[in-house]
């Protein structure tokens, strides 16, 4: 991992947990439908897709598709910037998490 190599004073398996639990934590908030919030970076939310009559592309029989919930990400402003060569330094990142 390139967060352990540019921190020698971490662990990398203490890095590995950390990227683990704050991706979990990510997991569990979409799960009960809040929005999370990394600032700068991006806004992961969830969707709610209504059920539908879909077609079997084979066989071109109608099958009824479930409804689901299906996770959604929208770049933040500065990582948009920075993509496209607008800001040249990146600010630190904070994460929040709304209901």
């Amino acid at each position: 991992m390139r967060i352990a190599e540019q921190n020698p004073h971490l662990y990398q398996r203490d890095v590995e947990n950390i990227v683990n639990a704050i991706l979990e934590e990510i997991t569990r908030a979409l799960a009960r439908g809040d929005r999370v919030e990394l600032r700068g970076f991006g806004a992961f939310s969830v969707k709610q897709r209504n059920a539908r009559v879909g077609r079997n592309p084979r066989t071109g029989e109608t099958v009824d598709v479930a409804s689901k919930r299906i996770p959604v990400f929208k770049t933040g402003k500065e990582m948009r910037l920075r993509l496209n060569g607008g800001a040249a330094s990146a600010k630190k990142a904070a994460v929040r998490v709304s209901a």
